[in-house]
């Protein structure tokens, strides 16, 4: 297939309507870049003949010293300088520099062919707001992928990323990618560096758009240099990524296993005291102890889920369901306050009972300490509540009613 030369081509782009925008990240790519660029080229050409849209490439450098903007610049691609460092903000620079209503993602360095960027276009074309490309479905060529990331780095965070998010694909990191102009902006990227590619799968589910899925091919790199991929370190941002986005796994989650253990405990140390001849000895006063510090982690950690999910709606990555709602009605700064407050006044309470009934047996020691440990666990739950309301109330914008009816409703499932 002939081409226009890269001057007709730079003209093409800078005069027409842009439907389709590749965009590479650069950080010393001089090497790489003209034969990217071309396989670029290649595949706007197949797009413009099957789908009828115009592109453009677009090189995002990061800072390059080896000339490779005037490299770019000189192949008929449109250089944006991007200034915060990292390859995640190369990319979200370069997009939105795009001009196009489809923006597709490929490293410069060779590893992809851009040409296998037309089925996703076509996917987008077809309704999908994100098509990822699955190197594990396309192929991955010999020596192009360590074996660390190929049978355990990428499997398992993609199989962590599906458990968490429910993403439904089978390779979250590959560097050929397409989204839609507008969805890319309703995701609010931020992640500077490696983990922006977990973290566009991520909001993309969260926010339930339409994500797709094609193959892709990955070959060796064209480097003459050690690539900027660090696996141990950037599989550490992606997990904590992961982590992060999630306040029901990282937070809820274990939140209710330690509440449902503290409560059994408990309870069977209450029978325990009330009726000892039900067979509850086992729960003695070391049990009581524990349970309590893990009734009060565990009080902690909803209200740390609830705040996690709140900051996500109010940065507008996450979307809602009718448990948020719902909680989003029930939940306020008075009723955190009212209800801490008759925790607080319940807790002293008991604790005063606690102190009458050992002055009443002339200060002498207890069989049990369940009755001032559960005193004790009320106020710290009770202040807890007080101060997670004003946590919740910042959180939610400086509002007494946090979500104020404004914000999409939480989803507190993910």
């Amino acid at each position: 297939m002939r081409h226009a030369s890269n001057a007709q081509f730079s003209s093409v782009i800078s005069d027409a309507r842009i439907d389709v925008s590749i965009v590479m990240p650069c950080l010393n790519e001089a090497g790489c870049l003209p034969i990217c660029i071309e396989n670029a080229r290649e595949a706007l050409a197949i797009i413009q003949a099957r789908f009828g849209l115009s592109g453009e490439i677009v090189v995002a450098d990061n800072g390059s010293t080896d000339g490779s903007q005037a490299i770019a610049a000189a192949h008929g691609a449109r250089v944006v300088a991007v200034v915060d460092r990292g390859y995640g903000a190369a990319l979200i620079g370069g997009g939105h520099a795009a001009n196009g209503k489809y923006v597709v993602f490929g490293d410069a360095d060779g590893s992809y062919d851009f040409r296998e960027c037309v089925p996703m276009v076509e996917a987008l074309i077809g309704g999908a707001d994100l098509c990822m490309g699955s190197r594990f479905k396309g192929g991955i060529a010999p020596g192009a992928m360590p074996w660390k990331n190929r049978y355990i780095g990428n499997p398992v965070l993609t199989g962590i990323l599906n458990l968490m998010y429910r993403a439904g694909i089978s390779d979250a990191h590959c560097g050929l990618r397409a989204v839609t102009k507008d969805a890319f902006g309703r995701l609010r990227l931020t992640g500077s560096g490696m983990e922006f590619a977990s973290e566009m799968v991520i909001k993309a589910a969260l926010q339930r758009l339409n994500i797709a899925e094609v193959p892709a091919t990955l070959s060796p790199d064209l480097r003459d240099r050690e690539p900027h991929l660090r696996p141990w370190r950037d599989g550490w941002r992606h997990l904590r990524y992961l982590l992060m986005l999630s306040p029901t796994w990282i937070f809820t989650v274990p939140a209710m296993a330690g509440a449902m253990a503290s409560l059994i405990i408990l309870l069977g140390a209450m029978l325990n005291t009330l009726a000892p001849d039900l067979g509850f000895s086992f729960f003695g006063n070391y049990w009581v102890i524990a349970a309590s510090a893990v009734a009060g982690i565990s009080h902690l950690a909803f209200i740390l889920s609830m705040t996690g999910h709140l900051h996500g709606i109010k940065a507008g990555y996450r979307r809602s369901g009718a448990a948020t709602a719902l909680l989003g009605r029930l939940l306020t700064l008075e009723t955190m306050l009212i209800s801490g407050l008759a925790l607080i006044v319940a807790g002293i309470v008991t604790l005063t009972l606690v102190t009458l009934s050992w002055s009443a047996r002339d200060f002498s020691a207890t069989y049990s300490v369940l009755p001032a440990v559960a005193g004790t666990l009320l106020v710290t739950l009770g202040i807890q509540n007080v101060f997670g309301g004003f946590l919740l109330a910042i959180v939610g914008g400086n509002e007494a009613r946090f979500l104020d009816g404004r914000a999409p409703d939480l989803e507190m499932s993910r």
